[in-house]
């Protein structure tokens, strides 16, 4: 999931329960009209490719290294708004076809996110 600056749901790409979401954060990331100032992400999307990606794009990272990797600069002050994206995960949670994931299709499931995302544009 990609949100703005205000936690609000931007883009979504699923993915099975066993994958994992790297790969699809380039698309992700592809799919924006314009490059971002900064991308904001946890220890899960630390790649060296990835983070070359985001300056490719013209974009700066805020992605910390790994336990087992050599430090990266990641500037505290703006890795801290990471927090928006897990309040914008817990907001659509509240839904209950999204936290239990009821529907049988990722079509279905993919419209129930963006219901719950356009609620949550329309609240703001």
């Amino acid at each position: 999931m990609i949100c703005d600056g205000r936690g609000l749901p931007i883009a979504f790409r699923l993915v099975p329960g066993q994958a994992h979401e790297l790969p699809q954060a380039d698309p992700l990331l592809a799919g924006l009209p314009r490059a971002p100032g900064w991308v904001v992400a946890d220890k899960g999307y630390a790649a060296h490719a990835f983070r070359d990606a985001i300056w490719d794009m013209g974009s700066r990272p805020a992605i910390p290294a790994k336990s087992n990797e050599a430090p990266v600069a990641c500037p505290a002050w703006i890795y801290n708004n990471r927090h928006h994206i897990e309040n914008a995960w817990a907001r659509l949670k509240e839904w209950r076809g999204v936290a239990t994931r009821y529907e049988k299709t990722d079509t279905s499931f993919l419209g129930i996110l963006c219901l719950a995302a356009a609620v949550q544009w329309i609240k703001r």
